[in-house]
C-alpha cells in the first residue's frame, strides 16, 4: 500500500453526502460537481465540537500554575485566537477535496507521512477514550441524582448510550456529523450560557500573591495551544466537500470565529470558577458552584459536550485509517476505530483507572504534533496550497514520493522540531534538559515554529504551488 496506491474505497454511490445517509466517499477526492454547502458550515463546526467540558479544566489549569484570574483569561483568549490559523489550514481540503493526512504526503512523502499517520490515529484514538469516559461519568452521576444507582449496571448503560451517540453519527458520515455539531451546539449554548453566568460574578480577579514566573506561564500556554493543536491534522477533512469558490478568508473568519467563542468561553468558566473552589475534581468543585436545580442539567452538558468532540475525532479517524493503507471502506474502517475506543473506555472504567496515565501519554505527544504541524503549515505556505491532487494519490509514480518515499527536507524539519520539543518539554513522563536552565518554562510548542523555519530553510528552492514551473 506505499507503493502504488490502489484507488480509495468508497461507500456507495457516488454523491450521497447526506444527513442520515452513509457517506459515499472516504479520502477519495470530492469531485466538483459534488461539492456543497459553504463556510459558514465551519464556524457551526468548530464551535460545536468545541463546546466541551475539557476547556473548563484547561481554564483551572491556568489558574493552578499560578496565574490570576486576568493572566488566565489572557492565555485562554490566545489560544482560542490560534484557530483561525487551524481554519485557514482547511483551505487544502478546498483545493484538494481530500483530508489533511493526505495533503502532508506532499510536505514528508507518502512513507515519510506514515508514522504520523499512525500516530495521530493513536491520539485520536486516545482522546476519543477520555471524552468517552468523562461523558459516561457524567451520565452515571446524571442517573443517580434521579435515583439509581450501584452496581456496574448504571455505568455499563451510561458507557452504551456514551458510544451510541457518538458513534452512529461519525458512522453516517460527513453531512451528519456538521448536522449534529450545528443541533447540539443550540442547546449546549444555552447550557454552557448559563453556567458561566453562574460562576463568573463570584470570581476572584485580586492579583495572586506571587507572580506565576515563567513555569507557570510556559505550562499555561501549554495547555490553551495544545488542545487547537490537535486539530492540525484535521481541518481538510471537514472542507474538502466546499467548492473551489470557497474563500481563504470566509474559511478562516467562519471557523476560527467558531472555535474562538467557544473555547475562550468555557475557557473563562474554568478561570473562574477556579478562583472561587478546588477543582482537583473539575467535574464535582465545578458542581459545587452551581445551585441544586442546575446541577443535573450541568452534568447533561458534560455529557453532551464530551459526544461532540468525540464525533469530529472518531470520524477523522476513519479517513485516517484509509491513509495509512486499510483497503477499506470509511464506514469499514470506522469500525476498528469504534472498536478500539469501546475496549478502551470498559478497561478504563471497569479494569483498571489508567485515564491519568493516558492523558500523560496523549499530552507528551505534543513533540511528535507540534513540529509536524510546523511543518505542514510551512509546507502548505510555500505551495500557496496549490497541490497536484492527483500525485498525492499516485505513490510511487507521483510528484510526492520524492527519495524512496521520503521529502528530505520535511523529515529533516520535523526532527529538527522534535529535537528542540523534547529538549524544553516540561511533562509528567519526560523533562527535557533545558527545562531547569530556562527557568522551569515550556517552549515544547516552539518545536513548531523551529520546525517551520528549518522547512523553509531547507525547501525554498524546490518546494514550489503546482503547476509552476
Amino acid at each position: 500500500m506505499l507503493g502504488h496506491e490502489a484507488a480509495p474505497t468508497t461507500d456507495g454511490p457516488a454523491g450521497r453526502d447526506e444527513v442520515f445517509q452513509v457517506e459515499g466517499h472516504g479520502i477519495d477526492p470530492i469531485p466538483d460537481a459534488e461539492r456543497h454547502g459553504g463556510a459558514k458550515d465551519l464556524f457551526w463546526l468548530w464551535f460545536g465540537s468545541n463546546l466541551t467540558f475539557t476547556y473548563v479544566i484547561n481554564g483551572a489549569l491556568a489558574v493552578s500554575f499560578g496565574l490570576s484570574f486576568w493572566q488566565a483569561t489572557a492565555v485562554v483568549v490566545l489560544g482560542g485566537l490560534s484557530f483561525f490559523a487551524i481554519s485557514a489550514a482547511g483551505l487544502s481540503g478546498v483545493r484538494t477535496g481530500t483530508a489533511t493526512l493526505v495533503i502532508s504526503r506532499a510536505a514528508f512523502g507518502v512513507r515519510g507521512n506514515w508514522p504520523a499517520g499512525l500516530l495521530n490515529w493513536v491520539v485520536s484514538i486516545g482522546y476519543t477514550i477520555v471524552n468517552t469516559v468523562v461523558g459516561t461519568l457524567a451520565l452515571e452521576a446524571f442517573l443517580a441524582d434521579l435515583g439509581w444507582s450501584g452496581g456496574h449496571l448504571p455505568r455499563a448503560l451510561a458507557l452504551a448510550v456514551t458510544l451510541a451517540l457518538t458513534f452512529v453519527v461519525a458512522l453516517w458520515g460527513h453531512a451528519t456529523v456538521q448536522w449534529a455539531e450545528r443541533w447540539m451546539a443550540y442547546v449546549l449554548a444555552v447550557g454552557f450560557a448559563a453556567l458561566l453566568a453562574f460562576v463568573l460574578p463570584g470570581a476572584d480577579t485580586s492579583a495572586p500573591a506571587a507572580a506565576p514566573g515563567a513555569s507557570g506561564w510556559s505550562l499555561a500556554l501549554v495547555v490553551m495551544l495544545a488542545g487547537p493543536f490537535s486539530y492540525v491534522p484535521m481541518p481538510a477533512d471537514y472542507t474538502r466537500y466546499l467548492p473551489r469558490t470557497t474563500s481563504l478568508k470566509a474559511l478562516t473568519w467562519s471557523g476560527g470565529l467558531g472555535g474562538l467563542l467557544s473555547s475562550v468561553a468555557l475557557g473563562i468558566a474554568g478561570v473562574a470558577a477556579a478562583t472561587q473552589a478546588d477543582l482537583t475534581d473539575a467535574v464535582a468543585g465545578t458542581e459545587g458552584l452551581l445551585p441544586g436545580w442546575f446541577q443535573p442539567l450541568f452534568l447533561a452538558l458534560v455529557l453532551g459536550g464530551s459526544v461532540t468532540n468525540s464525533i469530529i475525532t472518531l470520524y477523522s479517524s476513519s479517513l485516517n485509517l484509509q491513509v495509512l493503507g486499510i483497503p477499506w471502506s470509511r464506514a469499514r474502517a470506522i469500525l476498528v476505530s469504534a472498536a478500539v475506543t469501546a475496549a478502551g473506555s470498559l478497561g478504563a472504567l471497569f479494569l483498571v483507572d489508567f485515564t491519568t496515565s493516558l492523558l500523560s501519554f496523549l499530552s507528551l505527544l505534543i513533540i511528535v504534533f507540534a513540529p509536524w504541524g510546523g511543518v505542514f503549515l510551512a509546507d502548505m505556505v510555500l505551495r500557496r496550497c496549490r497541490y497536484d491532487s492527483a500525485a498525492l494519490h499516485a505513490g510511487e509514480h507521483g510528484a510526492y514520493w520524492y527519495r524512496a518515499g521520503r521529502h528530505p527536507a520535511g523529515i529533516a524539519a520535523l526532527l529538527a522540531g522534535m529535537l528542540f520539543s523534547a529538549l524544553t518539554c516540561d511533562s509528567e513522563l519526560w523533562t527535557g534538559p533545558l527545562v531547569a536552565p530556562l527557568g522551569g518554562a515550556d517552549l515544547s510548542l516552539l518545536g513548531a515554529v523551529v520546525a517551520a523555519a528549518v522547512h523553509v530553510l531547507l525547501a525554498r528552492r524546490t518546494v514550489r504551488p503546482a503547476g509552476t514551473a
